[in-house]
């Protein structure tokens, strides 16, 4: 019998320092759904990050819910990282 394979999740995150109190999910699927989730990403240059730790604590939440706090240091981490590689890529 075949060993089923898991299905891969995605979470995508929003954050507006004009108008957000903390990042927001704003789409998130696992499968197929998650698939184009990452498909879209990459076409519109969007940096990914893989964390399946991350992304399991975060697909529990609704459309539109800000990130729980015990995630803040962890997500501030990659955007730092996302602003820091968008720089990168400007100044190409």
């Amino acid at each position: 019998m075949a060993e089923k394979k898991p299905s891969r999740k995605a979470v995508a995150l929003r954050y507006d320092q004009s108008q957000d109190e903390a990042p927001k999910i704003i789409a998130k699927g696992r499968g197929l759904v998650a698939e184009k989730i990452i498909e879209l990403a990459e076409e519109q240059g969007i940096p990914l990050h893989k964390d399946s730790d991350l992304v399991e604590i975060l697909s529990r939440l609704n459309i539109n819910q800000d990130i729980p706090e015990e995630t803040y240091l962890v997500v501030a981490e990659i955007l730092a990282f996302i602003y820091r590689t968008n720089e990168s890529y400007k100044k190409r």
